[in-house]
């Protein structure tokens, strides 16, 4: 009797993990599907309004981009699970900068930064310090985030004039949606429902598999949550590096950095009224963060291009954070 109830108990367990599984790659795909469509849609509709695409680019794509990452925190600090959603920021920031701008170093594609990369890097490293600040207080109050949308409505006006000034485009392309505001309108609201709906699955998800394998959810959103909502970000560099345009393929990483932080734990603040912050990222995680964002900040402040030599080092140095994790019986 026992060996069949530990039989099925076994099969269960195995089922449920399955269930975990199919939730997290659904909400994957459901966010990238619902991030993109409702990008589509509003350069369709931005077009139809007739609005420059320079400020379309730091509004739209620079938002529409950032919305998965911004759904995941909202669903994850609305079900007390503060610890994916901070987890998500560290962990998307750190993949962005050394496995995405990585990989299209690694490839060759990025090897030209844009007119306003310099900017764009000084922003970064504001942006990490402020973050490094919330984690060692240990909280982000409701107030502390207003003052973060405020910084980052700030940098968005000012490097919108700034671009203006010098010339400097941005990069959008061209959409594979068929104009009309019929088409555009519907297209903006199935892909914010799929983001939602994409959010709610991959939270489930991550709970069920930290709860059923004693994994933190520190962990489970540096990685695994924080590595889904990387996947759009990785496609627009390499898309955009293939094209030649090697400074989007750079600016984009830095400018989803500089929202995942001043955005995204901004909002997620002020919707959970405050947020708690998890000893676990003051010890280990935000300094990594840190370096990683200060190395590559530093190196194109310094004008050095980013070729394979440097990709294949920042490549290396995530997975060996990825093996350092594993290491501590955390994965």
């Amino acid at each position: 009797m026992k060996t069949v109830m530990s039989t099925l108990s076994s099969v269960g367990g195995m089922a449920d993990v399955i269930i975990d599984t199919i939730f997290i790659l659904t909400g994957f795909v459901m966010l990238m599907s619902g991030g993109e469509s409702l990008v589509q849609g509003a350069i369709r509709i931005s077009e139809k309004l007739r609005i420059s695409p320079l400020l379309v680019g730091f509004t739209v794509v620079a938002i529409g981009t950032s919305l998965p990452e911004l759904a995941v925190a909202l669903e994850a600090v609305t079900n007390e699970k503060p610890d994916i959603a901070i987890g998500g920021v560290l962990g998307s920031n750190i993949a962005n900068v050394m496995l995405v701008l990585g990989t299209a170093a690694f490839l060759g594609v990025c090897s030209e930064p844009d007119q306003g990369i310099k900017r764009d890097s000084i922003a970064v490293i504001i942006a990490t310090l402020v973050l490094v600040a919330l984690v060692l207080n240990g909280s982000v109050g409701a107030q502390a985030g207003f003052v973060m949308l405020i910084m980052l409505l700030g940098y968005y006006i000012f490097a919108y004039f700034d671009a203006s000034k010098t010339g400097e485009e941005f990069e959008i392309g061209n959409s594979w949606l068929p104009s009309g505001m019929h088409v555009a309108i519907p297209a903006c609201i199935i892909g914010g429902l799929l983001i939602w709906i994409g959010a709610k699955l991959l939270i489930s998800g991550s709970e069920g598999m930290a709860l059923r394998f004693g994994i933190s959810e520190a962990v489970i959103g540096l990685t695994v949550v924080a590595l889904g909502t990387s996947l759009p970000e990785l496609a627009v560099t390499l898309i955009a590096g293939l094209r030649g345009q090697g400074g989007v393929a750079v600016g984009n990483v830095m400018g989803s950095n500089v929202m995942n932080i001043l955005g995204i734990i901004g909002v997620a603040s002020i919707i959970g009224g405050g947020i708690e912050i998890s000893n676990e990222f003051a010890n280990r995680d935000i300094w990594m963060v840190l370096f990683t964002s200060g190395l590559v900040a530093g190196l194109m402040l310094g004008g050095r291009n980013l070729g394979k030599r440097e990709g294949s080092v920042m490549i290396c140095t995530y997975l060996a954070y990825m093996a350092y994790l594993a290491s501590l019986g955390l994965l």
